[in-house]
């Protein structure tokens, strides 16, 4: 590799590697965010999303139980860590994540029926907050990469309104457009605030945004005669 231009570098031709490959190395190579996240010890630059959203959001004052869905490689978590070392923290994730300190991590599904109760067992009580960096592997088609998507936002909001304390936040990944009409309804029922964000570390063509819900009203007891 060798620089080009005002400070970019190219990738040098392989005669193994795919276009879209030598694509994604040359923008990792000139993507300032993916310096920035190794200069700070960050896995991924996907931290600095988080890092923004609470700038913005707040997310981050005051939690002490955190859950973290779709956990891999680690950045969301290291940024809790740093931004509330006394927080207690549990990820999950179907990928094999290296070690947090002060992280408790499950290799396993989040569709399992067991994983909430797994999680939870491990938090020790009702969570803060809720993220979610969950998207679904792509199959290249949009609209059945969207729906696969919004199922896994969809499951990470039930959990959340299940399990979060009165006064907690949900976050996640969304599709551009945001989250569909019904979950955001569902949304405004249960928390006093639903707000969509691209954070500026979010690539201007990605398809992603995230979607930010504060203050958890609470769950609603079904009376039983």
């Amino acid at each position: 590799m060798r620089g080009t231009g005002a400070g970019r570098q190219r990738v040098k031709t392989a005669r193994k590697r795919s276009a879209q490959s030598t694509r994604w190395l040359a923008r990792q190579l000139n993507d300032p965010y993916v310096h920035r996240a190794r200069a700070e010890g960050y896995r991924s630059r996907a931290a600095f999303k988080l890092i923004e959203l609470d700038e913005r959001f707040g997310l981050l004052k005051g939690v002490r139980r955190v859950v973290d869905l779709g956990i891999a490689p680690g950045g969301w978590s290291q940024v809790v860590r740093r931004q509330a070392p006394a927080a207690a923290i549990v990820g999950i994730d179907l990928l094999p994540v290296d070690p947090i300190d002060g992280v408790t991590i499950f290799e396993m599904d989040f569709m399992a029926d067991e994983a909430p109760g797994v999680l939870m067992e491990a938090l020790g009580g009702a969570p803060d907050l809720v993220m979610s960096d969950m998207a679904a592997n792509t199959v290249g088609h949009p609209q059945t990469d969207a729906l696969r998507t919004m199922a896994l936002v969809e499951t990470a909001l039930a959990f959340a309104i299940d399990v979060l304390r009165p006064g907690g936040t949900f976050v996640s990944k969304v599709f551009a457009g945001g989250a569909d009409a019904a979950l955001v309804a569902e949304m405004k029922r249960n928390f006093t605030t639903v707000k969509h964000a691209k954070p500026p570390s979010s690539r201007k063509g990605s398809v992603e945004w995230f979607v930010v819900a504060q203050g958890f009203k609470g769950r609603t007891e079904v009376a039983v005669d």
